[in-house]
């Protein structure tokens, strides 16, 4: 479970920003709420800002993080790392990238964070509270300097398999050390973040494919009938790419490939009953499908894996092609405590202000991004820092500017001045 995320001096975000999914106290939609024994968290939540205001730059650092530790092994010496330090500063251009990760993981809490640059990485700690109070796993400073525990000796011999643009963390797993493996398991494997719904095809196709069981069948069409999309079933087969299925491709990327390159031929069958009870229908291609209904059918395979590994879908413009009501569908899915019973979390962003209502989110659930217009820096805050009633059109306070996070159109006829 993802607790908090920090980030600074990274792309448009130059001072520390902080995004939680801790819970505040508030009594609203508990069902809304991962519960603790002491602190209860949030099992969805939403953030809206402008265009150009970082929304997607969170979720882009989010993403390189979990790239970097997965390729962490395979970095050669001097290789450069792709982090991207706030440019419109003279000063943050110099300086290195931080990021920080609060996670509960098998009721335990770790705190894990590093400050790098494109070169190197100077500073790395990994703590966790067995016992409710903070155990250092290991310490990196001065990029090779390093700090364990007086029972941690196995941790010295690994120190010398690592070099400067690795990350630890990453070594460390590699070479077994248990107290390690949860939290670089819990990066790599179980924040899922999806910026467009096309390179999700492969792993979609796949599953379905795969769904011996029938399981992910009985799940997708229950989904899409509820959503009232009109498909009744689907095919998802795999066939053998030929020469002929490539023809539409540019002869220079054409050569690059052989046959047997494995494709998936995909189907779906829609009926219709009118007010007489006949039955009519037929069988579309997935490409003739609204770009809506195949987004749909993409995501859907990874909302059931999110909700029954308990994982974390991070999901930038989730609203992308999708109706608002079936957004709102997606997000109640996370929120009921029937369906999501392992504490599975959904992130995202969107523009689509029917979801901004106190009838699906609490306010702490509800999060903004805002452009500094003098230096053209981020920062997110939640609603919860606002004096609002439970009675409040969230909607409409937004679009009037009550809570920042819009862009600043200047209106005048002096378009086409100089």
């Amino acid at each position: 479970m993802l607790i908090q995320f920090s980030i600074k001096n990274f792309m448009s975000i130059k001072d520390k920003v902080t995004f939680s999914m801790l819970a505040s106290k508030d009594k609203q939609h508990e069902e809304n709420l991962i519960k603790g024994e002491k602190e209860n968290f949030l099992k969805s939540a939403v953030i809206y800002g402008a265009n150009a205001s970082g929304k997607s730059n969170l979720f882009k650092a989010l993403n390189l993080v979990v790239l970097m530790l997965r390729n962490s092994n395979n970095m050669q010496p001097n290789m450069p790392l792709p982090f991207i330090p706030f440019k419109f500063n003279n000063e943050t251009i110099k300086e290195k990238s931080e990021f920080e990760f609060i996670m509960k993981l098998n009721e335990i809490k770790y705190v894990y964070g590093f400050k790098s640059d494109n070169h190197k990485i100077y500073e790395e700690y990994l703590y966790y509270y067995p016992n409710g109070k903070q155990t250092e796993i290991f310490e990196r400073t001065n990029v090779n300097d390093y700090h364990f525990t007086k029972s941690e000796n196995e941790l010295q011999d690994i120190r010398e398999k690592n070099i400067e643009n690795k990350f630890f963390l990453a070594t460390a797993t590699t070479w077994n050390y248990e107290k390690t493996k949860p939290v670089y398991e819990f990066l790599t494997n179980a924040l899922n973040v999806v910026f467009e719904y096309d390179p999700l095809r492969g792993y979609a196709f796949e599953q379905y494919n795969m769904d011996k069981t029938g399981e992910l069948r009985k799940f997708s069409l229950n989904l899409l009938r509820k959503t009232d999309l009109n498909i009744s079933d689907y095919n998802v087969k795999n066939i053998d790419i030929t020469q002929e299925h490539l023809s539409a491709i540019p002869p220079e990327l054409r050569t690059l490939m052989t046959n047997g390159i494995k494709g998936y031929n995909v189907t779906t069958r829609h009926t219709f009953k009118d007010e007489e009870g006949n039955v009519s229908g037929g069988i579309l291609d997935f490409e003739e499908e609204s770009v809506g209904t195949k987004n749909m059918f993409l995501l859907i395979p990874c909302i059931k894996d999110t909700l029954e590994k308990g994982s974390v879908m991070i999901i930038d413009e989730l609203d992308k092609s999708l109706h608002p009501l079936l957004v709102n569908y997606i997000v109640k899915l996370f929120n009921n405590p029937g369906i999501n019973k392992k504490g599975a979390q959904l992130i995202f962003n969107t523009h689509d202000t029917n979801l901004l209502s106190l009838t699906i989110f609490r306010r702490d659930q509800i999060w903004f991004t805002e452009k500094n217009y003098k230096n053209g820096s981020t920062d997110i805050y939640p609603l919860d820092e606002f004096p609002v009633r439970k009675n409040e059109n969230i909607q409409k306070g937004y679009l009037n500017g009550r809570y920042g996070a819009i862009p600043f159109i200047a209106i005048g006829d002096d378009l086409w001045q100089e």
